[in-house]
């Protein structure tokens, strides 16, 4: 039987993409006040944009139960018996862990391993679309876990922010804190190193920023999977597409939109590339 692929919300696979790959995807929470929606299900991108940028109330956001992650092993190992978990960064939440401790809820012969991304957003997307990929293709699932392991170091997400004033408000900056004397002037672009949020450098305008985001691409001798993302803003991300064909077919890049419970940490008009590829 195929292994079955499992992931987050914070891979921001949209459920169209989600299907097509034949992955599951577990959502996290995003609550404003009392009320609290699960990421995508619950409540859309437009409307969490909507609120998060006219209401006072500053969203939080919680990861899966282990109930939420076991619910959905049992499903998948009535057609299954093995399954490969992908997570958001340990450092960047608790998703991982609950992943890891609902595979002891699953009784029976069903093998279920979970791996530790040490990313998140279209980067997780794309490492989740790679493992789907190679399961489709009849790899064991020892073999797909070491492959996939094997390409995280080649998976890298590469972030334009218009602001990191909430990042900083979410507590998720990581080692982007010393940007924030500059707030003003710059347009920060970060990326992901070793599981945590990391500064990339800093410019002067989301233009700018457009083309660090293409250099990034550039710097690829070999591009493997490409995914843009944007939060409120597809007119640039359609822009950045456009462009990013002179490198890698537009048709096969993932055009997504970052989730909720992303979003209450990018803000609303962050630009993402995330490659899979080697430099």
């Amino acid at each position: 039987m195929t292994v079955k692929i499992v992931t987050d919300s914070t891979s921001d696979l949209t459920p169209a993409l989600a299907r097509q790959f034949d992955i599951s995807v577990v959502p996290l929470t995003v609550s404003f006040g009392r009320e609290s929606f699960l990421d995508r299900v619950e409540i859309s991108t437009d409307e969490f944009y909507r609120r998060l940028t006219t209401e006072e109330a500053f969203p939080q956001t919680t990861q899966p139960s282990p109930n939420a992650f076991a619910s959905v092993y049992k499903k998948l190992c009535a057609n299954t018996k093995e399954i490969l978990v992908l997570t958001i960064s340990k450092k960047l939440s608790g998703t991982y862990d609950s992943a890891l401790s609902a595979v002891q809820m699953v009784k029976g012969d069903c093998k279920i391993e979970v791996v530790n991304s040490e990313s998140a957003a279209g980067a997780l997307g794309l490492l989740a679309i790679w493992a789907s990929k190679q399961a489709a293709s009849g790899m064991s699932l020892p073999d797909l876990k070491k492959a996939v392991e094997g390409r995280i170091g080649e998976t890298k997400p590469v972030m334009a922010f218009d602001t990191l004033k909430y990042l900083a408000r979410g507590g998720r900056i990581g080692k982007a804190k010393g940007l924030l004397g500059v707030l003003l002037s710059v347009k920060p672009v970060l990326t992901l190193k070793d599981g945590e949020v990391s500064p990339l450098t800093q410019v002067r305008t989301m233009k700018a920023g457009m083309d660090v985001l293409y250099n990034f691409a550039a710097s690829h001798k070999q591009i493997d999977e490409m995914a843009v993302e944007y939060a409120t803003t597809p007119d640039i991300a359609d822009a950045l597409i456009d462009r990013l064909d002179s490198l890698y077919p537009k048709e096969k890049i993932y055009r997504t939109t970052v989730s909720p419970v992303l979003g209450a940490y990018t803000g609303p008009s962050v630009i993402c590339v995330s490659v899979i590829g080697k430099t």
